[in-house]
């Protein structure tokens, strides 16, 4: 009889030696037990020892011990250890705009046959801005459309398939809404249509990041865009109010809010998925 013993040790147990990594802020690591990526926000004691919090691309926080080989940078086992005083955050961007873990020197893939269709100009800018080098990885080019009155026809015009997955973004998909009437006329398997409860994509940006307190009510029948710059003291160029007060204010997905991160995300997701995925 054989005696077997197999070593069922997860690789990031192992007992190999592992770098030292200084938990610097924005470093971003994977907790594989968990799954869980993030940047480094801060190194705290415990009484159980130094633990470390990560914040994901969604904004939510978890917090870890730092236990030796408890993380994954870059894939590779590694133990986190508290900066030493000085010591400043890497020197090329370890994540994207978007919250991925930054891929240096990568090339834009060859565009795929799926698309994603946003509803006007400020809309694909703000994806770009955020997801652009995520969507040029993947190959994904986003389009837009100035409104989405047509949007079965305009879907039945691409004709979608299992090599060329279409998504649609939609602004105040909320039930009820002409864009949920819209929205449940679209039938393909191919197609996915979603969208945030926002009157416009202005209200997608976090009024904080812009330097005001809220959003304004502007009533029903006038020009959202317009009112808003009336209502804040802005002149009425809303082109202007757009491209040098609030898109410049967008730095990364922290300056969004969560109802458009997921569907953003949802909608690179369903595109780059292979042909035949659910």
């Amino acid at each position: 009889m054989r005696s077997y013993q197999p070593d069922l040790t997860p690789p990031w147990k192992k007992r190999n030696p592992a770098p030292e990594v200084e938990a610097v802020a924005d470093l971003v690591v994977e907790e594989p037990a968990s799954g869980f990526c993030g940047a480094v926000i801060r190194c705290e004691k415990s009484a159980e020892g130094p633990v470390v919090t990560l914040e994901d691309r969604f904004g939510k926080h978890r917090v870890f011990p730092m236990v030796e080989r408890g993380f994954l940078l870059e894939g590779r086992p590694v133990t986190l250890v508290r900066p030493k005083a000085g010591s400043q955050a890497p020197a090329t961007p370890s994540r994207t705009a978007s919250g991925s873990v930054a891929v240096p020197g990568a090339r834009a893939r060859v565009a795929r046959a799926g698309r994603i269709y946003v509803e006007g100009r400020h809309d694909a800018e703000l994806v770009e801005r955020v997801w652009g080098d995520d969507l040029r990885i993947e190959g994904v080019v986003v389009e837009y459309l100035e409104g989405v009155d047509d949007l079965p026809a305009l879907v039945d015009a691409f004709a979608p398939g299992p090599d060329a997955r279409l998504g649609v973004l939609v602004d105040h998909l909320v039930p009820g809404s002409k864009e949920s009437r819209i929205a449940a006329a679209v039938s393909s398997p191919h197609a996915l249509v979603v969208g945030h409860p926002y009157i416009d994509i202005w209200q997608a940006v976090k009024p904080a990041s812009v330097g005001v307190d809220a959003w304004p009510d502007i009533p029903r029948g006038q020009d959202w865009k317009t009112g808003t710059c009336r209502a804040l003291g802005w002149p009425t160029d809303t082109g202007a109010a757009w491209h040098r007060r609030i898109l410049p204010a967008v730095r990364s997905y922290k300056d969004l809010e969560p109802a458009l991160l997921g569907r953003v995300e949802e909608l690179i997701d369903f595109v780059t998925a292979p042909a035949g995925a659910g």
